[in-house]
């Protein structure tokens, strides 16, 4: 199994590592170019800032495969802002701040 890490910005060596440690048997790797999303059976987002997340999947052209991606059925996890990026649509938080 490959297991993609998405390493724009955020906690991505913590959560690198930690699946190394859990899954040693397992490739994992770092996802920072479109093509780095071939050949994976997993992917994982790991927290960070959320607007900056977004801004780096659309600036490196990773927004529209990695989409499609998972849209097409893979594996996907997702930490706090990694989830954030995921949401459809995200309700006004309290006092009117966006996430």
């Amino acid at each position: 199994m490959n297991v993609g890490v998405l390493a724009l910005q955020g906690d991505v060596p913590e959560h690198f590592r930690a699946l190394r440690r859990i899954v040693p048997e397992r490739r994992v790797v770092w996802v920072r170019r479109p093509e780095d999303l071939v050949g994976l059976d997993a992917l994982f987002l790991p927290g960070g800032e959320s607007t900056t997340i977004a801004d780096l999947l659309a600036r490196t052209g990773l927004w529209s495969p990695m989409k499609e991606r998972i849209e097409g059925g893979l594996a996907v996890l997702a930490t706090c802002a990694g989830l954030i990026v995921l949401a459809r649509e995200l309700e006004p938080s309290p006092g009117g701040r966006d996430p």
